[in-house]
């Protein structure tokens, strides 16, 4: 239907170009007939060498828990094919815009709020890898993260990503979140700890109560994810608003919550055969994108 999906070009000596159905059968037909078609290509690019990428933090500081943390997370890479409105464009505004309400409306919370836009996602979680290896000391002090990544969509689905008592606290904050925004979001508790996909999956790893607001699809996966196609003009505002809305909520309650959440796992299960099987793992970043 129009797209490329970037991501699945592996080559790296050969010049890959790609023509939509409709010119490659017309090209096709004409060389079938014995016309001899030309294309003429206009194809300019340069090597720029190793380029950095990196991590962007803000935070609202904490008034009697400082040094306790609730994190919202988003990653601000895309493939270059497209804008990357929704991957991940979307999940950066939705944090941004969480920000602005907190830092408007809750300028002195209890907790302090961080917020985590992070590089590199695309190659690997390495930017939120890299910040959980870095700062250890903040691991065991993180009340809980909230990620969004997957689209524009309205949160459709929430896992408690194997902690035993997610459903508790999840269930209060998100009690006092309008009933129009929670009431189709389809929860799974405890469910199963997420390994990889986004960039929460890097918290898990190290223990952190770590949830992705998942969202509707919009075509996301058939039609923007990693295309040319992912353009401003597929955010759906209506949806980002009520994200917005939801995500503000239940940072404030996590951030007012008198004690520290429980962080105790199930054993996860392997979901195709039904055995157990062990905690996802921490890795670390690739910090020089293959080059060492």
């Amino acid at each position: 239907m129009g797209q490329t999906r970037f991501s699945q070009h592996r080559l790296k000596k050969v010049p890959t170009v790609d023509l939509s159905l409709e010119d490659y059968g017309l090209l096709f037909r004409l060389a079938e007939s014995g016309k001899k078609p030309q294309i003429n290509l206009n194809a300019q690019s340069r090597e720029t060498g190793v380029q950095p990428t990196f991590n962007t933090i803000a935070e609202i500081k904490g008034t009697e828990k400082p040094d306790e943390y609730v994190m919202l997370s988003a990653h601000f890479d895309s493939w270059d094919g497209g804008t990357g409105a929704t991957d991940n464009g979307t999940g950066t505004i939705l944090m941004m815009e969480v920000m602005r309400i907190l830092k408007e409306v809750y300028p002195n919370p209890k907790r302090t709020i961080l917020v985590g836009h992070w590089g590199s996602e695309e190659q690997g979680l390495n930017g939120s890898r890299g910040f959980v290896e870095d700062h250890p000391e903040l691991i065991d002090k993180i009340q809980v993260l909230f990620n969004q990544d997957n689209g524009t969509g309205r949160v459709a689905n929430l896992s408690g990503q194997g902690f035993v008592d997610s459903y508790e606290y999840l269930g209060r904050w998100m009690n006092k979140v309008p009933r129009e925004i929670t009431a189709d979001i389809e929860t799974s508790f405890p469910g199963n700890p997420g390994g990889g996909g986004s960039d929460y999956a890097s918290f898990v790893a190290a223990g952190v109560p770590a949830f992705s607001l998942s969202s509707l699809s919009w075509d996301y996966g058939t039609q923007t994810w990693h295309t040319n196609v992912d353009t401003y003009d597929k955010i759906v505002f209506d949806d980002v608003r009520s994200n917005a809305i939801l995500a503000a909520i239940l940072v404030y309650m996590a951030s007012e919550e008198p004690v520290q959440v429980s962080r105790e796992k199930r054993i996860p299960l392997n979901m195709r055969t039904g055995e157990p099987t062990e905690w996802p793992t921490p890795r670390s970043p690739n910090r020089r994108g293959g080059l060492d």
